[in-house]
């Protein structure tokens, strides 16, 4: 299975300056240890936290490991994509499919 990239969810995306929901899903086989090593890589090499993300985060769900984030726009997504690809590559992470990417009509913080 290719590993798929945050920039192939561009399709389909009227407003690249417009605040998304942006919903990853891992292959089965990819597990915390290696999501935990993906943030130690990114936080050593200064990535972390990256601009426009405002939200993130990862769980299990129907036995596999999933990523939800909130980014200002698609743009930065697509920016902190091309950085992140490579880690993900070399920890051996993939995805199960392009990401699901939702247009943000609003959004509530307590």
């Amino acid at each position: 299975m290719a590993t798929t990239s945050p920039e192939s969810a561009t399709q389909n995306m009227p407003d690249r300056s417009t605040s998304i929901l942006v919903r990853f899903t891992a292959a089965p086989e990819v597990t915390t240890e290696q999501y935990d090593e993906t943030i130690r890589r990114l936080e050593k090499s200064g990535e972390w936290l990256p601009e426009g993300l405002e939200f993130h985060v990862a769980f299990k769900s129907d036995g596999n490991f999933r990523v939800s984030e909130i980014w200002d726009s698609q743009k930065q997504l697509d920016a902190f994509g091309e950085r992140l690809m490579p880690i993900l590559k070399d920890v051996g992470i993939e995805l199960t499919g392009k990401p699901e990417v939702l247009e943000i009509h609003n959004m509530l913080t307590r």
